[in-house]
């Protein structure tokens, strides 16, 4: 199968599973405890008033229907309105989704590099060094990233005061306008997304130097930093750029947790606020969104994986 077949092929399996994703995030809204009714309408309204609200905002009636009117309605580009304030959801995600966009960026330009390095280095020195940053690795990737932000705060925000402890950006601005806001979040996705990286590359590394092609070279008198760089890191970097990807699906979902903790205006946080809201519309627009970010970022992923794995074999 050529590339742009695969890449066709990927690209179809991402739009069926983002169709049955939607869908799932929007039975999820209907199981929530409460509804958008008392929030639009108060808690105190009688039931009439309740019944129009119901009426005005479209829930009385079918969930099908609702759905498949949603799903219309997104196809031409139209999400909605949120019930809560109306803001169209197209506006709240041209804004916000920049922002998280910017935090995921800047975690990755932090944590590709040093994950490569740590990675290639374990994975070819083993022995004590192997097992310190491979057990540091693990013990970090299995603590909360809520309690990494919360020991980074407390280090950096209240016992040093070199930071702040929120992102606040100032009205109409953008998180590069307050650079000091975003350095607590990116350390706390950069530790998260570090631990994860730098496992999955330690593991291709060490697999592809115990193939017979590498064994070969050595017995060759093949060592160090040619045998890496001819032989291992060619035949590495289709499986590096998988875990690279796998690690940019996990920091979406640790964003989500970041930038509530730190007040961050980014799309997790307008997620949060509206799951607690209830406002159906704009959780079904951002998780659909999200979804939609994270299925791109794998599909890039798997096409580069693809490519580099197509040429695999040059170094041997």
């Amino acid at each position: 199968m050529n590339l742009l077949a695969f890449a066709a092929r990927r690209l179809a399996g991402a739009v069926v599973l983002l169709v049955l994703l939607s869908a799932a995030v929007f039975a999820a809204t209907a199981v929530l405890p409460g509804d958008a009714v008392s929030a639009v309408a108060g808690v105190d309204a009688s039931e009439t008033q309740r019944a129009e609200v119901r009426a005005e905002l479209g829930l009385d009636r079918p969930a099908v229907q609702r759905y498949a009117d949603w799903a219309a309605g997104a196809v031409r580009g139209d999400l909605g309105r949120g019930f809560v304030g109306e803001r169209p959801v197209a506006d709240v995600l041209a804004t916000r989704l920049p922002n998280s966009l910017l935090l995921a960026g800047l975690t990755l330009a932090v944590t590709a590099p040093l994950a490569t390095l740590l990675g290639l280095w374990t994975g070819l020195r083993g022995g004590v060094a192997d097992r310190v940053v491979s057990t540091s690795a693990q013990i970090l990737a299995a603590v909360p990233e809520f309690v990494v932000a919360a020991l980074l705060v407390a280090v950096l925000a209240v016992w040093l005061e070199v930071l702040p402890r929120v992102s606040v950006i100032p009205l109409g601005g953008t998180p590069l306008d307050v650079p000091d806001a975003l350095v607590l979040p990116v350390l706390t996705l950069s530790a998260v997304g570090l631990a994860v990286a730098t496992r999955l590359l330690r593991a291709s590394v060490a697999d592809t130097a115990a193939r017979p092609y590498c064994e070969a070279a050595r017995l060759n008198g093949v060592r160090g930093v040619r045998l890496a760089v001819r032989h291992i890191l060619p035949n590495a970097a289709g499986p590096a750029v998988q875990a690279l990807t796998l690690t940019t699906g996990a920091l979406v979902g640790s964003a989500v947790v970041v930038e509530n903790v730190f007040d961050y205006p980014g799309i997790g946080r307008e997620l949060q606020l509206a799951v607690a809201a209830r406002d159906v519309p704009m959780v079904q627009g951002i998780a659909t969104a999200l979804v939609a970010v994270m299925l791109a970022v794998l599909l890039l992923g798997d096409v580069c994986a693809r490519l580099l794995g197509a040429r695999e074999g040059h170094g041997r």
